[in-house]
């Protein structure tokens, strides 16, 4: 079945319309916070060595996949301008311009980790036999960026025209064929060849690949592609590439250095030893598999608000702000609440011993606060990017990541303190976040904002 001919992409202030982005949006960023969890899981059945190596290349991966988030986040911003302006033709040209961007800055990647992650992480890693394992994860693992961005560039369209319904199918895909393959690559099972370490790179990979087939597959047999004219407009445009570059190089900036800060963070972790990075690659997967519903709304709130002003009706934004605050809170509240009810179950999945969980338990009670503190902050900050005023958002990012390096480096590497007061530092981040993105929507001074 596809899509009616004539369909109505403007949105309303509603908790029915919030909730119906928001799901499957969250559904969309799970997959890929799920195919982390899968990694780590038979890789920390394979040995502890493996669990906490993940964690250095799963951030530095991260780094370049942000900056495809970015792209693609400024770009729905734009998409969803379009929509609640009601000019859909538009959205067939951001299409094509925005694929050139992000398959040229794919390549970018893969060719900036081959010559420099060799040298960064000989002269940040303390074990020559990491750095070396590292290396050759990394030189594999790459490679799914090219599948990554355009499978994002996918979602940035079916988001910013209120049709996240649709991600459920790409990301269902690709979770079913990472866990197939983890389980396969890793330890030789199911006819596969026995890689180890790097069967968990291949596994990811190819699972990003099928991800992005079966979601273009989708686009096209729903319609979508026909309604949005997403297969015209391949010529040179260069008024929608210089938009979609202003819009998106502030956020593309703003997600790097908040993943660079976390490698910061991670390898100042390497250093308290192997048991506390084991811990805080399992908490980094515990905070982006149950942070997937807050970032789900976080993106629903930049697509609606974009949305709303389009429509003229920039007086409902801090309405529709409201709203999705207390969805979101309420949610990581009960998420939270879990987590410290049952904090052995959720970090037995490791298959680590109990010294591993009698440590890591504290950690988690900090992480679950932090949560909360992120079902806030971030819903706020991507108000300020629906907004289309990205230069604030990186301003708002760069303070807080100059207070928040400042931070752990004292704490881990200065005073080498234990590193539950390193984590503590998700605190500092989320409450400058918020309180430099509430008062400059407050302020207003984005009403005047155009693009």
């Amino acid at each position: 079945m596809t899509i009616a001919q004539e369909k109505n992409y403007q949105v309303t202030v509603s908790n029915k319309q919030i909730l119906g982005l928001a799901l499957p949006i969250a559904f969309a960023i799970l997959v890929p916070q799920i195919n982390f969890v899968t990694n780590n899981i038979f890789l920390g059945n394979l040995d502890q060595s493996s669990l906490a190596l993940a964690g250095i290349t799963g951030v530095f991966y991260l780094i370049f996949a942000v900056v495809g988030n970015g792209v693609n986040n400024g770009l729905q911003a734009i998409i969803a301008r379009r929509a609640g302006e009601n000019r859909i033709d538009e959205i067939g040209k951001l299409f094509s311009q925005g694929l050139r961007i992000v398959v040229l800055l794919s390549v970018a990647g893969i060719v900036i980790t081959y010559f420099l992650a060799p040298w960064i992480f000989s002269h940040t890693l303390s074990d020559p036999g990491s750095t070396s394992k590292v290396v050759e994860f990394l030189r594999i693992r790459m490679w799914g960026l090219i599948f990554l961005y355009i499978y994002q560039l996918g979602n940035a369209v079916l988001i910013g025209t209120n049709q996240s319904k649709f991600l459920i199918y790409g990301t269902f895909a690709e979770t079913v064929a990472n866990i197939i393959l983890d389980y396969g690559l890793i330890k030789g099972r199911l006819g596969l060849p026995k890689m180890g370490f790097n069967g968990a790179a291949v596994a990811s990979v190819i699972a990003e690949a099928t991800g992005m087939l079966v979601v273009y597959i989708v686009i096209h047999f729903k319609g979508v592609s026909r309604q949005l004219k997403l297969s015209k407009h391949f010529e040179f445009d260069a008024k929608n590439i210089r938009l979609i570059f202003v819009q998106s190089s502030p956020l593309v900036m703003q997600y790097a250095i908040s993943i660079i800060s976390w490698e910061f963070f991670y390898i100042l972790i390497e250093h308290h030893g192997q048991r506390d990075l084991a811990i805080s690659n399992a908490m980094r997967n515990i905070f982006g598999c149950f942070g997937a519903l807050t970032w789900a709304f976080a993106s629903t709130t930049n697509m609606m608000v974009s949305n709303i002003i389009g429509q003229g009706k920039s007086d409902e934004v801090i309405k529709l702000i409201n709203k999705i605050v207390k969805l979101s809170v309420t949610c990581c509240f009960i998420i939270a609440l879990v987590l410290n009810i049952f904090p052995h179950t959720a970090l037995s999945v490791y298959g680590q011993d109990e010294d591993f969980i009698e440590h890591a338990i504290p950690i988690l009670r900090v992480v679950s606060l932090a949560l909360i503190l992120m079902s806030i902050g971030t819903i706020w900050l991507n108000a300020v990017t629906g907004t289309g005023n990205t230069k604030v958002n990186l301003a708002i990012e760069f303070i807080t990541i100059v207070f928040y390096c400042i931070y752990v480096y004292l704490v881990l590497g200065y005073w080498n303190l234990p590193i539950l007061y390193g984590w503590m530092s998700e605190w500092l981040y989320w409450i400058f976040l918020f309180t430099m993105a509430f008062f400059y929507i407050k302020s207003g001074r984005w009403k005047n904002k155009n693009f």
